[in-house]
């Protein structure tokens, strides 16, 4: 199984500033200090050799995940997870590779309905492309409404009415398995306005689960017992760590997210493999999201007590996880 990520932020897409592109530049110059580089094989060494936060970006685009099975994804269908601005560059990528003249299905799990999880739509290349079936699928009942909207009148000039792919809804029963494009795939209720749902994705023996807009309580010990079981075991689980854990309960109490702190305890008595941060805090820079990252991984070191060790990382755009 292989997960790739094109959306990885919170709330709106964001772009790095030009404040943020020089403060790397002064960075890499400062670690260089003086060197000389004779090839410019020495030069991509030297910048793989930099802090992630100097080198790369954890990027601007709202959610959007991929999740790749082993069946051949032209029989299957490609499996997407939200619709946010990530989807945009997803699209791009599917018609390189196979073109108009090669239709493609593609399975589309929505959380929810909030703008920065369907945005991506009216971008998405393959959705104009005639051949080509789109499924949507959800638990909410008003599905497709909140689906057409984003391409009605005066939002956007091009009516949902005139794509040229074929698209079809499927509404979902949380806690029921389903078989959907050679996986098996379950959702769960979780709290947030307007209500999100997660979603765990198994494959020969392999799990990931997709859990973002959700708000843990604390002192909610059955609601969390039954997200640890829903997390049990997994390989890779996708959790929504926006804000620190003061926040949470604090003064972003009832705003329907989590943290990383919540995100490291229900992995660690779950037993999961590895936990990908994600949907990013919009007003976070790079440098801000690889300390919180640091602080994390220090946090799971220092609480592991019995648990397995809990692999965490930071995701971002264009990070491919191979389980």
């Amino acid at each position: 199984m292989q997960v790739k990520f094109w959306g990885t932020r919170g709330s709106l897409p964001v772009a790095a500033t030009a404040s943020e592109a020089r403060k790397k530049i002064i960075a890499a110059l400062t670690a260089a200090n003086g060197r000389q580089f004779a090839t410019a094989a020495e030069i991509e060494a030297f910048t793989d050799s930099l802090p992630f936060a100097v080198s790369g970006s954890y990027g601007g685009n709202t959610a959007c995940v991929e999740v790749i099975g082993d069946s051949p994804q032209q029989h299957a269908g490609h499996v997407i997870c939200d619709l946010g601005s990530g989807l945009r560059p997803l699209g791009q990528a599917k018609m390189a590779e196979f073109g108009p003249g090669k239709p493609q299905t593609y399975h589309v799990f929505v959380s929810h309905l909030h703008w920065d999880h369907l945005m991506g739509l009216p971008f998405f290349v393959p959705i104009y492309i005639p051949g080509n079936r789109i499924v949507m699928h959800g638990c909410h009942p008003h599905l497709e409404a909140g689906i057409r909207l984003q391409m009605a009148a005066p939002h956007f000039p091009v009516d949902f009415s005139q794509i040229g792919a074929e698209v079809e809804f499927d509404i979902m029963q949380p806690d029921q398995e389903y078989e959907i494009a050679g996986f098996k795939v379950r959702a769960k209720l979780q709290l947030h306005a307007g209500e999100s749902y997660g979603y765990r994705f198994e494959q020969n023996g392999k799990a990931v689960v997709y859990s973002t807009d959700s708000e843990h309580k604390l002192g909610q010990h059955v609601e969390q017992r039954a997200f640890i079981k829903f997390f049990q075991d997994a390989d890779l689980v996708i959790f929504d760590t926006m804000y620190s854990l003061a926040d949470a309960i604090t003064v972003k109490a009832d705003w329907g997210h989590s943290s990383n702190i919540i995100a490291v305890e229900l992995c660690q008595e779950a037993h999961v493999a590895r936990l990908a941060m994600f949907h990013h805090e919009p007003i976070h820079d790079d440098a801000k999201l690889a300390g919180l990252l640091e602080e994390t991984r220090h946090f799971e070191a220092i609480t592991r007590d019995s648990h397995p060790p809990l692999e965490i990382i930071s995701s971002y755009d264009g990070l491919s996880i191979e389980l």
